[in-house]
């Protein structure tokens, strides 16, 4: 397998997809909901999200079916080959459509390759707004923009990446209380939230404002999160030796066989 193809693959997809989300940037958008999710940013999807993928699966299609490879891709149904094949594609075409609707910045270009038992093997993440691509692959670190990345200590407080302000969100008390165990046990004086992004550019937020951490208590409801929002950024972080974990501090389980959401078992990811 040969995994600096593939990842080639997924870097010059995303970037294609990039372009055609700010083609459309400053422009008034019809937007669609999907049913049977229980937050309005699980639910919204426009013409953008679905023409990014396609032009992500014009390219890795061809190379799928030469690896043997399964897709799983959010805007296209399961078809449960994920399940089956030794390795999948793991595609969030659009992620963080709220902000783009918006007219904010906050979403990205997410690609991963995930191993049949479910561990990441290959990340992509694209931010079109700032031109900045990450890439990691298993065992071979993290760039950015080509460059390896060193992890470095950057600020004397703990920063919190979330999607909504703290006063939008359900249990804010349960979540300033995570935060302030945190910051006592960094000896650190303030913290700072951080909110307004999806799921990928919020981890990467959380790479870059060391010592930083997102998280997300378990519930039941679908939405707020699936395996694509996760498995390019789990990749990062993995191979960072950064926690990208479920609430509890398990790994991941990126191939479910049980359905696509992450957050029946909630999810931290944290720099610190």
């Amino acid at each position: 397998m040969d995994f600096d193809k593939l990842q080639q693959v997924a870097v010059t997809a995303s970037k294609e997809a990039g372009n055609i989300i700010m083609t459309h940037f400053e422009k008034d958008i019809e937007v669609t909901t999907k049913q049977g999710m229980s937050s309005y940013a699980a639910q919204v999807v426009t013409k953008v999200d679905k023409a990014c993928e396609e032009v992500i699966l014009k390219h890795i299609k061809p190379i799928s079916v030469e690896y043997d490879l399964a897709i799983l891709s959010e805007e296209t149904e399961d078809d449960g080959s994920r399940l089956i094949k030794p390795y999948f594609w793991c595609i969030d075409p659009m992620d963080g459509t709220l902000a783009f609707i918006e007219k904010r910045e906050g979403f990205s270009v997410s690609i991963a390759l995930v191993r049949k038992d479910g561990v990441p093997i290959l990340g992509v993440v694209y931010n079109p707004v700032s031109n900045t691509v990450f890439t990691a692959q298993r065992g071979k670190g993290v760039y950015k923009n080509g460059m390896f990345i060193i992890m470095e200590k950057k600020n004397d407080f703990l920063t919190f990446v979330t999607d909504k302000k703290l006063n939008k969100k359900e249990l804010p008390e349960q979540i300033l209380k995570e935060i302030n165990v945190i910051q006592n046990q960094l000896n650190l004086d303030s913290s700072l939230v951080l909110s307004g992004g999806g799921s990928v550019i919020n981890a990467i937020k959380v790479l870059e404002h060391q010592p930083a951490l997102m998280f997300k208590f378990p519930k039941k409801e679908k939405g707020g999160g699936s395996l694509w929002d996760y498995a390019a950024t789990a990749c990062i972080f993995n191979e960072l030796g950064l926690r990208a974990t479920d609430f509890k501090g398990a790994p991941l389980d990126l191939n479910r066989r049980d359905g696509l959401f992450m957050n029946h078992k909630g999810i931290w990811f944290s720099n610190l």
